[in-house]
C-alpha cells in the first residue's frame, strides 16, 4: 500500500511538473494581444468619457502596453486629471485669447479670466507655436481660486478612479493571455515626462494607479467570488508625484542620455533627456525617443550629424536612416550590456527595459519602435564573465513595433 502510494505522489508530481512547463512555455499570440488590447482601450476610454458625461471634444487618448511577467497597462495622458477638472467647471467666464506674433514664425499668446480654452481652439494654438507663454490675471483671490480647483481635481480623480474600476470589474476578462500572476494597471502616469506646458497650480500632480490580478479576474467571471468581493481586491494607489530620485537609475539615464547626442551617436540620436519608471517586483523601464536627421536650412533637406552630412535631400535622407537602423539596434545592444550591469537597486530576476520609439521613416521597412529586455541576473554573469558577450546578447528579449 506504501508503495502504491509512492508510485502514486510520483505520477502526480511528474503530471504537476509537465503543466508548469507546458504554462512556462505558453507563447503569447501578439496580434491577439494588441487586438485584446486596442478594444480594450476603446472601452476605457468610452467609461471615462461617461463619468463626466463629456462625449465629444474631451481630450481622452489612453494607450496600452503588454509586458511579459508584469501585464497589463492603460495609460492615460499626463496631468490627465488637472485637464479633466477643467471640463467639469461651466460656471467660469469666457477667457479673452490675445494673439501676439514674433520674429519669424514665432508667437506667444495669452489668456485673461477664470474659464477653460475651448480644445479646438487649444489645438489650433498649439499646433502652430514655436514659442508660447501663458498668463492669466487674477480675477479671484489665489486662495479661492487654489480651493476651487483643489476641489474640482479631487472630484475629477474620483470619477477617474470609478472608471477604472468599472472597467476591471466588466470588462477586465477581455484581456484573456494573461497568466494569473499578470495584472491588469490603469494609470494616470503618462510615457510623456515633459508635457510641453502645466497649468497653474497644477505643478503637483496627485499620481493615481488602479490594478487587478488577472487570476482575480478569472475568479469573479466564474462566479467564485462576487462583484464586491472583487472590488475588495483592487489595489488603488493615490499619491503625489515623487521628486525622490534613484542615484543609479539617474546614472544609467545620463550615460545613455550622453552616448545617444547627436556629436556622440554614431547613428540615431537623442535630444533631451532619457526618463525611467521603477515598476515595482519587474524592474525599471527608460523610455527614449530617436532621430536620425535634424531640419535643414531649406525645406526638405536634412543634416544627418551621425554621418557627418549637410543639405541631404528627402530622398537619401531615408534611404540613409534605413541603413543605420541595424548597426543602431546592434549598438544598443551592447550598451544595454555594458552600461546595465553599474545598476544595484534591482533584484536578480528584474529587467532592464528599453523601450525607444524610432525615428519617423516613411515606407522606410524599419520598425516604429523598438523594445529590448535583459533580466538582471544576466547582466550580473556577463559582467563577472560566467556568460560570454554572444550568450549575453542571446538573453536579450527584443519587440519590434510595427514597420513604417
Amino acid at each position: 500500500m506504501i508503495r502504491g502510494t509512492r508510485i502514486f505522489t510520483l505520477a502526480a508530481g511528474i503530471v504537476v511538473a509537465f503543466i508548469v512547463t507546458a504554462t512556462a512555455q505558453t507563447k503569447i499570440d501578439e496580434q491577439r494581444m494588441q487586438r485584446d488590447i486596442e478594444v480594450a482601450e476603446n472601452i476605457l476610454t468610452t467609461l471615462i468619457k461617461q463619468e463626466f458625461s463629456r462625449r465629444n471634444f474631451f481630450p481622452v487618448e489612453i494607450t496600452g502596453e503588454y509586458r511579459e511577467g508584469h501585464g497589463v497597462t492603460f495609460r492615460l495622458p499626463e496631468h490627465i486629471s488637472g485637464n479633466m477638472h477643467m471640463f467639469m467647471n461651466d460656471d467660469f467666464e469666457s477667457p479673452n485669447i490675445i494673439m501676439n506674433t514674433g520674429p519669424g514664425n514665432s508667437f506667444s499668446y495669452s489668456i485673461s479670466g477664470d474659464a477653460i480654452v475651448n480644445p479646438e481652439q487649444e489645438e489650433a494654438i498649439a499646433a502652430g507655436s514655436r514659442t508660447q507663454s501663458r498668463t492669466s490675471q487674477k480675477t479671484r483671490s489665489p486662495k479661492s481660486k487654489k480651493s476651487v480647483s483643489d476641489s474640482l481635481e479631487q472630484t475629477a480623480d474620483q470619477k477617474f478612479i470609478q472608471a477604472a474600476k468599472n472597467f476591471l470589474t466588466d470588462y477586465g476578462d477581455l484581456i484573456s493571455q494573461l497568466q494569473p500572476n499578470e495584472k491588469i494597471i490603469i494609470t494616470n502616469r503618462g510615457d510623456n515626462q515633459n508635457p510641453w506646458f502645466t497649468f497653474q497650480g497644477l505643478n503637483k500632480q496627485s499620481l493615481i494607479s488602479v490594478e487587478a490580478l488577472k487570476s482575480d479576474l478569472t475568479q469573479a467571471k466564474l462566479g467564485k467570488i462576487t462583484r464586491d468581493q472583487l472590488l475588495g481586491k483592487i489595489k488603488l494607489v493615490n499619491s503625489e508625484v515623487s521628486d525622490k530620485l534613484e542615484p543609479d537609475l539617474e546614472l544609467l539615464s545620463s550615460i545613455f542620455s550622453r552616448l545617444y547626442q547627436p556629436d556622440l551617436s554614431k547613428t540615431y540620436f537623442t535630444q533631451g533627456n532619457i526618463y525611467y519608471e521603477r515598476l515595482k517586483d519587474y524592474g525599471v523601464v527608460f523610455y527614449m525617443e530617436t532621430f536620425s536627421s535634424m531640419q535643414g536650412e531649406f525645406y526638405n533637406h536634412y543634416t544627418l550629424p551621425a554621418l557627418g552630412m549637410d543639405d541631404v535631400d528627402q530622398v537619401t535622407r531615408d534611404k540613409k536612416t534605413k541603413e543605420l537602423y541595424p548597426a543602431f539596434e546592434k549598438e544598443l545592444k551592447d550598451n544595454l550590456l555594458e552600461y546595465g550591469r553599474t545598476l544595484k537597486s534591482l533584484k536578480d530576476q528584474e529587467s532592464l527595459v528599453f523601450n525607444v520609439k524610432l525615428t519617423r521613416c516613411k515606407e522606410c521597412g524599419i520598425p516604429s519602435s523598438l523594445e529590448l529586455a535583459v533580466k538582471m541576473n544576466d547582466l550580473k554573469e556577463y559582467g563577472t564573465g560566467k556568460l560570454s558577450k554572444e550568450t549575453a546578447l542571446s538573453k536579450i528579449v527584443v519587440k519590434k513595433g510595427a514597420n513604417q
